[in-house]
C-alpha cells in the first residue's frame, strides 16, 4: 500500500497507440497558456517543471527561456482549464485598465443633492406670500363688510373725533395757505410797479423842470411804498414758510401714524371677525389647531392696535401744543406787519420783523450758499 501511494497520485502520460507521446493536449495547453499570460512574455521564454513530489518546490511554475522539446515527456502535466484561464485574464484587465477610469466610473452613480440654502430662501419667500396674501384677503373682506353694513367695527369714539378734527383743520389751513401765497404773489407784482413807478418819476423831474418838484414827490412816495410793500412781503413770506411746514409736514406726519393706525384697526377686526367665525363652529380634534393658530394671530393685531391707538392719542397731543405755540406767534407777526404797513408807520414794520427774527433778503441779491452760512 505504501508503495501504490506515489503511482496512485502521479499523472498519467497519455500515449498514442504507436507508443508514441500525444501532444494533443500539451498543444492545446500551450494556446490557453497564451492568452492566460500577460503581454510581453511569450510562449517560447515560458517553461514548466515540476520536481519530485517528495520537494518542498511541488506545483512551482518558473520563467526562462525554453530549452529542449516536447519529445521526452516529464511528468506531471498540468493541465489547464478554461475557468482558470478567465479568472487570470479577468485580474489582468483590472491591472491593466486606466487608474483614471475608475473614478469616472464613480463619478456616474450617486443621487444629486441640491444646495439647502437656495432652497430655504425659496421657501421662506413662498411664506411670506402666503401670509401677505391671507392678510390680504382678510382685510379686503373686512372692509367690504364694513361698507355694505354687514360688518362690525371698533370705534374709539374720543380719538376718531380728534382725528376728524385735525383733517378738517389741515384742509383749512391748506386753504388760508393758498390765499397767503396769492397775496404774497399779488404784493410781489404791486412792489415791482411801485418801484418802475418811482423810477419813471425821478426821470421825468430830472426833464422836466417846470415839474421838478412834483416829479420828485411822486418818486419818493413810490420808492417808500415799494420799500414798504417789500418789508411786508418778508413778513407774509415768513408766515408762509412756516404754516406750510406745519401743514405739508408736522401735520402730514401725525396723518401718517393714523393711516397706519387705521390699518391696524382694520387687521385687528379682520382677525377678531375670523376667531368668532370659528368659536360659533364645531370643537373637533380638526378646528381645535386652526383656532388656536387664530387666537394667536388676534392676540398679536391687538396688541398692534393698541400700540398704534396709543402713538396716535400722543402724536396729537403734541401736536396740538406745536400748532398753537407755531400759529400765535405768526398771526402775531401778520397782523402787526398788515396794520403797520397800510397806516404807514414804517418804524412799527421794521420793528414787527425785528421782533420776530425776520430777515429780509436785498433786492438783486441772490442768498447765501450753505458753505457762506457756515
Amino acid at each position: 500500500m505504501d508503495q501504490d501511494s506515489p503511482r496512485s497520485s502521479a499523472a498519467e502520460i497519455p500515449v498514442t497507440s504507436n507508443g508514441d507521446f500525444d501532444e494533443t493536449g500539451e498543444h492545446n495547453f500551450n494556446m490557453d497558456l497564451k492568452l492566460s499570460v500577460p503581454i510581453g512574455l511569450g510562449l517560447s521564454e515560458t517553461h514548466m517543471t515540476s520536481h519530485s513530489f517528495d520537494g518542498t518546490n511541488e506545483g512551482i511554475v518558473e520563467a526562462g527561456p525554453f530549452q529542449g522539446s516536447f519529445s521526452t515527456p516529464r511528468s506531471p502535466v498540468i493541465s489547464p482549464s478554461s475557468s482558470a484561464a478567465s479568472r487570470l485574464a479577468g485580474q489582468g484587465d483590472d491591472i491593466i485598465a486606466p487608474s483614471a477610469e475608475r473614478p469616472r466610473m464613480q463619478q456616474r452613480s450617486g443621487p444629486v443633492v441640491l444646495a439647502e440654502e437656495p432652497r430655504n430662501a425659496a421657501i421662506e419667500k413662498l411664506e411670506l406670500v402666503r401670509k401677505w396674501s391671507l392678510n390680504t384677503y382678510k382685510c379686503t373682506r373686512q372692509i367690504l363688510s364694513e361698507k355694505l353694513g354687514r360688518g362690525s367695527r371698533t370705534v374709539d369714539l374720543e380719538l376718531e373725533a380728534q382725528i376728524e378734527i385735525l383733517r378738517d383743520n389741515k384742509k383749512k389751513y391748506e386753504h388760508v395757505l393758498k390765499l397767503a401765497q396769492t397775496l404774497s404773489s399779488q404784493l410781489y407784482q404791486m412792489v415791482q410797479t411801485q418801484r418802475q413807478m418811482g423810477d419813471a418819476f425821478a426821470d421825468l423831474s430830472l426833464k422836466s423842470l417846470e415839474l421838478h418838484e412834483e416829479f420828485g414827490y411822486n418818486a419818493d412816495t413810490q420808492k417808500l411804498l415799494a420799500k414798504n410793500g417789500e418789508t411786508l412781503l418778508g413778513a407774509i413770506n415768513f408766515f408762509i414758510s412756516s404754516v406750510n411746514t406745519l401743514v405739508n409736514k408736522t401735520i402730514e406726519d401725525t396723518l401718517i401714524t393714523v393711516k397706519q393706525y387705521e390699518t391696524a384697526r382694520i387687521e385687528y377686526d379682520a382677525y377678531r371677525t375670523d376667531l368668532e367665525e370659528l368659536n360659533l363652529g364645531p370643537r373637533d380634534a380638526i378646528t381645535m389647531p386652526k383656532i388656536e393658530q387664530s387666537q394667536q394671530m388676534f392676540q398679536i393685531h391687538k396688541e398692534k392696535y393698541d400700540k398704534m391707538r396709543g402713538d396716535v392719542s400722543v402724536k396729537l397731543k403734541f401736536l396740538e401744543e406745536n400748532k398753537v405755540k407755531v400759529l400765535h406767534n405768526q398771526l402775531v407777526l401778520f397782523h402787526n406787519a398788515i396794520a403797520a404797513y397800510f397806516a404807514g408807520n414804517q418804524k412799527q414794520l421794521e420793528q414787527t420783523l425785528k421782533q420776530f427774527h425776520v430777515k429780509l433778503k436785498t433786492p438783486g441779491v441772490d442768498a447765501p450758499s450753505w458753505l457762506e452760512e457756515q
